[in-house]
C-alpha cells in the first residue's frame, strides 16, 4: 500500500492570475475603471473599505480552484494595501460585500449563472451588472432571507452600502451620495488642469493687485516727503 503524501493548506498556491485578460475591449475596460477609481476615490479617506479591480478571490482555504475576479469589489471592514490575491481567511473571513461586473461580447450566459451562484454562496450583499453594449443594468441584493433577490428597477436605485445612485440614460449614470457624477479619468484630468488654470489666474491676479498697491504707497511716501504727513 502506497501512502498519499498529505498536503497542508499552507502548501497550497493560491495564484493570482487566472490568465484571463481585465477586458476584452475599449468599452468594457473604460466602464471598469472608472467604477473602480472613483470608488477608490469616495473612499479614500476609509482606511477600513478595500476597493480592487480584477482581483482574484479565493473564499476557502485551501481550494485554490474555488475563485472568481470581479471586475471590481468593495470591502468593508479590511484596510487598504497591495495583495496579489484577496484571501478571505486572511482578511478576517471577510467577504467582498459588494461587487460590480462589465458585460462584453464574450460573457455567455452560463458564465454569468455561474458567478451568480458564487456571489450567492459565499457572502455579497450586493451585486451589480452593466452591459455596456445593449445599456443594460442589472442588481441584486442579498434579502432577510440571506438570498440575492434581483432589484426591480436599477434607475434611481441607491446602493445601501455604497451610497452611489444609479440612473439610466443614453448611457450608464453613477452619483456620489454628495450628487457628484462619477467622472473619467479624462474628465478629472481636465477638472484639474481647469482648476490649476483658475488657481494661477487668481495668483496673476493677486500679484497685480499687490503691484498696484506698492505703486500706490509708493506715491503717497513720496507726497509726504514733499509735502509732510496729512492731517485728518
Amino acid at each position: 500500500m502506497v501512502t498519499q503524501p498529505q498536503i497542508s493548506s499552507t502548501d497550497v498556491i493560491y495564484p493570482e492570475s487566472d490568465g484571463k485578460p481585465m477586458a476584452d475591449n475599449t468599452q468594457q475596460f473604460h466602464w471598469i475603471v472608472v467604477i473602480e477609481q472613483n470608488l477608490e476615490e469616495l473612499f479614500a479617506d476609509d482606511a477600513n473599505v478595500f476597493v480592487a479591480g480584477d482581483l482574484l478571490w479565493y473564499p476557502v482555504e485551501g481550494n485554490n480552484r474555488l475563485s472568481t475576479a470581479p471586475d471590481t469589489m468593495v470591502v468593508f471592514g479590511r484596510p487598504k494595501g497591495d495583495r496579489g490575491s484577496y484571501q478571505q481567511w486572511r482578511e478576517g473571513n471577510i467577504a467582498p460585500q459588494v461587487v460590480f461586473e462589465i458585460l462584453s461580447p464574450s460573457n455567455t450566459p452560463n458564465e454569468m449563472e455561474r458567478k451568480l451562484l458564487f456571489y450567492q454562496s459565499y457572502g455579497v450583499e450586493e451585486y451589480y451588472i452593466y452591459d455596456p453594449d445593449r445599456n443594460q443594468l442589472k442588481g441584486w441584493l442579498r434579502s432577510s432571507d440571506s438570498l440575492l433577490e434581483g432589484i426591480e428597477s436599477m434607475s434611481g436605485w441607491v446602493s445601501p452600502r455604497l451610497g452611489i445612485r444609479f440612473e439610466i440614460g443614453e448611457e450608464l449614470q453613477l452619483y456620489r451620495p454628495d450628487g457628484t457624477a462619477f467622472r473619467s479619468f479624462i474628465e478629472i484630468s481636465q477638472r484639474l488642469e481647469q482648476t490649476e488654470q483658475r488657481l494661477e489666474q487668481t495668483e496673476q491676479q493677486l500679484e497685480q493687485t499687490e503691484q498696484r498697491a506698492a505703486e500706490l504707497e509708493a506715491m503717497l511716501q513720496q507726497y509726504r516727503d514733499r509735502f509732510g504727513e496729512i492731517e485728518t
